[in-house]
């Protein structure tokens, strides 16, 4: 079963404040996957930090893996004792050649555009 929509979320704002169990979408560069552990790291830059984002790859295996493309992914929050939230992945898929500053203005497009719905 798949879970409800998700919120965008840009790897930056993925922290312990997401909810256990909160369906979310986020984005990143695959830069390593571990199959024996079923776990995938993505990884984004942001003004001049580095973020990571943890990713469980168990519901979606097997997939292509391929390093260094960029990948979103659909699941939902997990959070591990040492270890700040992971993304149970629902839905992995490549998305090389996307580009990636018009996913992030679409994405606070809608944003506003839901926060000017609710008021």
């Amino acid at each position: 079963m798949l879970p409800s929509a998700g919120v965008h979320y840009f790897p930056w704002e993925i922290n312990s404040s997401v909810r256990e169990g909160e369906a979310l979408r986020t984005f990143g560069k695959l830069c390593s996957y571990n199959l024996a552990r079923s776990e995938a790291v993505l990884t984004a830059q942001h003004s001049s930090a580095q973020y990571r984002v943890c990713v469980n790859t168990e519901f979606v295996e097997p997939f292509q893996a391929q390093l260094g493309s960029r990948y979103l992914v659909v699941g939902e929050v997990e959070h591990r004792e040492g270890e700040g939230p992971v993304i149970k992945a629902r839905i992995l898929t490549c998305v090389e050649g996307m580009n990636v500053l018009l996913l992030e203005q679409a994405i606070q497009e809608q944003r506003k555009y839901f926060s000017e719905r609710q008021e």
